[in-house]
């Protein structure tokens, strides 16, 4: 193992035990089941499967890629994206986001909501209104979501790409409104302590896209106002092609220095011809056709292990979500890690043996002592120490 994952393992005495207490003398299998690093993806694909929004062959394959998901992954996004989670004011998606929320959650996932305030994708209803009202109405938005969702969803995007936020002028939306007449600080901190109110417990992020200094200059800001920011969500779109190394390590270090959770929320990496150069705003470029190569399907499996191998040795990255996580996602890229069909790409193949062989400990089987204890060495997580008649959940921290 590499000296650079050191820092996520752990050793520890763990007493075995059940209803009858100390389990003692006794053969034990210890398997872990959960790392301490969270790795998932958007996961938007399970409303339509479990809503059943989808018909014939497009449900056949949603379900084929929310499958392929489960496999790999333990962390999943879902969208709020105000202009499609309520089109039409006073009719929110709720019912049908809930139960895909709840589908995931009965089957062990940690599921994150994204994103609460953003000037994209926003609803157009909201611009026959003041900004007094939008943003009356925004902070209501935040409480009624929050709250509908808690103990289901309590990891959130409050707001996102707020760098770029009270600048935005490809077209006309309500949150730049705002922005504009709080201010950066002025709105983050009012968004945030709206989450906050609605959900103490629960764990509430910046994100963005901007890795300038422009955007680690405004959470240093934020966190000087006193803005409850409980991790920092960085987002790494790749279609132009991977990070340079030096530059992942330089912002993994830039922002490790404020001592929070660091969450990489939306990686992306293509299996085709890379998007060219020049193109300054990533949405400017939707082809009609963008498939796949064989040069571009090792490449994306090369750079999947390179960049993830870097995350995962950096001790305050706690969170890494892959986006989109099947082709044909945002802007029609061969960007995800199977097929519009759900055929496992070698991308995935090779996140897969990272994530549950690498970084995993070995399932081992030992002997509990007189009093009932072992002596437990491996990756930090959770584990499941199974025994003759029964079994036994921990934590190695």
């Amino acid at each position: 193992m590499s000296k650079a994952y050191t820092h996520r393992m752990g050793s520890e005495r763990i007493q075995i035990t059940d209803a009858g207490g100390p389990v003692t003398n006794s053969e034990v299998t210890l398997r872990q089941v959960k790392g301490s690093v969270s790795f998932g993806c958007a996961a938007f694909e399970t409303i339509n499967t479990v809503n059943g929004l989808k018909k014939g062959d497009e449900m056949a394959n949603a379900k084929k890629v929310v499958e392929n998901m489960l496999d790999i992954f333990d962390f999943f996004t879902l969208p709020f994206y105000w202009g499609r989670f309520e089109p039409e004011r006073g009719k929110p998606m709720t019912r049908e986001t809930l139960n895909a929320a709840r589908w995931l959650q009965e089957r062990g996932r940690t599921v994150k909501g994204h994103p609460l305030c953003w000037h994209t994708v926003c609803a157009d209803w909201l611009l026959e209104f003041s900004d007094e009202e939008i943003l009356r109405q925004q902070l209501e938005r935040i409480e009624r979501d929050v709250t509908d969702f808690r103990g289901v969803i309590d990891i959130w995007d409050v707001i996102n790409e707020v760098v770029i936020m009270p600048v935005f002028d490809r077209y006309d939306n309500a949150v730049t409104r705002i922005c504009k007449m709080e201010g950066q600080i002025g709105l983050v901190k009012k968004v945030f302590d709206e989450a906050r109110r609605a959900n103490p417990d629960a764990l509430l992020l910046i994100n963005d896209f901007d890795m300038s200094t422009d955007y680690s200059d405004l959470v240093k800001k934020l966190l000087d106002e006193g803005v409850c920011i409980d991790a920092i969500g960085l987002q790494s779109h790749m279609h132009q092609g991977i990070w340079p190394k030096e530059k992942t390590l330089e912002v993994l270090e830039r922002f490790s220095k404020f001592g929070l959770p660091l969450h990489f929320t939306e990686i992306s990496l293509v299996s085709g011809d890379l998007m060219p150069p020049h193109i300054g705003d990533l949405n400017d470029f939707v082809p009609a056709e963008w498939p796949s190569t064989p040069e571009g399907l090792e490449r994306q499996a090369e750079q999947a292990a390179e960049f993830y191998s870097l995350l995962f040795a950096c001790p305050l990255v706690e969170a890494v979500t892959y986006w989109s996580f099947a082709d044909g996602g945002w802007l029609n890229a061969p960007a995800g890690l199977v097929t519009k069909e759900g055929q496992r790409k070698p991308a995935y193949d090779t996140l897969y043996d990272l994530i549950h062989k690498q970084w995993r400990t070995p399932e081992a089987k030992v002997k509990t002592d007189e009093n009932g204890y072992v002596e437990v060495k491996g990756f930090r997580g959770d584990y499941v120490a199974e025994f003759d008649g029964g079994s036994m959940e921990f934590t190695l921290k």
